[in-house]
Formats: C-alpha cells, sequence, structure tokens
C-alpha cells in the first residue's frame, strides 16, 4: 500500500446509499484523497429510494457530496460514471487501495468476468491487475449460485468480500450507530482507523453470573 496516496470510493447501484455517503463524509473529516465515482445505477437509485438528483458532471458533484457531508476537509475528485480514461483507469495511477459500497450484483458479475463497461469496473479490473487491495460490499439477500460464484471468483483473484452485515455487541442505538460499525469495518481492511469504534473486547461477566450467585436465585 502507497502511503499517502488516494483512496478510490466506488458507489454503484444497490440499495444501502447512506452507507457510501458516511464513508466519504469519513474520508473527508480523516483528510484523506478521494477518487469518487458514482455509477449511472447509484445516481437512479439516490432518485428512486432518496429522492435526491445527484449531478452527473464531476464539478457538480463534487459541490453536491461537500454540501451533503457537510465537510470542507479532505481532497475530493469526482469522475463521470463512464469516463474511462480518467487516472484511475490506469494501472500506473497509484492509489491505497479501492473500496465498492454498495456493490450491485450486476458490477460483482462484470468483475468478476472481467467486463469492464463503466469506470467502477474498470478501475476494479485495475486494482485487481495491479495486486492492490479491493474491498466489495455486496448488497443483496439472498445469495443464489450465480452470486456465490462471481464473489468466490473475486476472492480467488484477490479482493476482499465485506458484505454490510450489522452487529450488536457495540450496543448500537441508533441507524446512524450502525452505519458507523459497517462504514468502520469496511475500511479497517484497508487499515484505515476513520473514527472510535467499541470494539470486541471478549464477553462481559453479568451481574446474576458472578461467583456465588447461583441462577436459580433470581
Amino acid at each position: 500500500m502507497t502511503s499517502g496516496a488516494p483512496v478510490v470510493l466506488a458507489i454503484s447501484g444497490a440499495s444501502a446509499q447512506p452507507l457510501a455517503q458516511r464513508a466519504l463524509q469519513l474520508l473527508l473529516e480523516a483528510g484523506e484523497t478521494v477518487e469518487l465515482v458514482t455509477s449511472r445505477g447509484a445516481i437512479g437509485v439516490w432518485q428512486a429510494e432518496l429522492g435526491v438528483q445527484v449531478p452527473g458532471d464531476p464539478r457538480a458533484q463534487e459541490r453536491f457530496w461537500r454540501e451533503r457531508t457537510g465537510c470542507s476537509g479532505g481532497r475530493l475528485h469526482c469522475h463521470r460514471w463512464n469516463d474511462q480514461a480518467a487516472a484511475i483507469a490506469s494501472g500506473s495511477y497509484r492509489t491505497r487501495g479501492m473500496v465498492i459500497l454498495p456493490a450491485s450484483m450486476g458490477t460483482v458479475g462484470r468483475i468478476a468476468t472481467g467486463v469492464a463497461l463503466d469506470l467502477v469496473e474498470r478501475a476494479a479490473d485495475v486494482h485487481l491487475k495491479e495486486g492492490r487491495p479491493l474491498v466489495i460490499c455486496p448488497r443483496e439477500t439472498p445469495w443464489n449460485l450465480v452470486h456465490l460464484r462471481n464473489l468466490t471468483a473475486l476472492a480467488e483473484a484477490g479482493a476482499r468480500i465485506a458484505p454490510p452485515v450489522p452487529a450488536w455487541y457495540h450496543q448500537p442505538r441508533t441507524i446512524e450507530d450502525m452505519v458507523d460499525f459497517l462504514v468502520i469495518r469496511v475500511f479497517d481492511l484497508l487499515g484505515f482507523d476513520l473514527a472510535p469504534l467499541r470494539r470486541w473486547q471478549g464477553p462481559v461477566a453479568r451481574a446474576d453470573s458472578a461467583p456465588g450467585h447461583s441462577p436459580a436465585e433470581s
């Protein structure tokens, strides 16, 4: 991994778009440089699920994300979804890694078979061929056999598969707590420490299981 290099954040057309927004916010707040690609499908999902129109023009999109995240820190470079001449479409452009959050099963399938119809898929292919970290966060359930085989092929090629599955040991109280847990755990895989997180420290003894206390006495 190249220290100080940018990280690629790709948003494909699956549900769970708020995870991508929070990931971008935490990265920018941490002062990171982010190369952002929002796929055509993701733009459609934002409109359908959230009633929000994401601009296609890179400069307008940068202003959009700055306003959505409320963050002026870090560096943000937005790319048009089909711009395969972008810097991140080349293996000579060095990055710290790439995260696709969320990843649609269509995107997963095309990357697994080496088909790159847009910049998300091309950049993912570049990270695989260069042996750089690629984290894929599939957002679909249940997984059929085709999905499983595509994900297996990507894991065999070197990608990390990190479906956004919540946990409860950190005792979340809000949806925002859940979102932060999922995003922080995903970026753990790239060596980022984006925000404080209550991590698993082992079981905590309950008061009613203390020595000398019998459950039958309760």
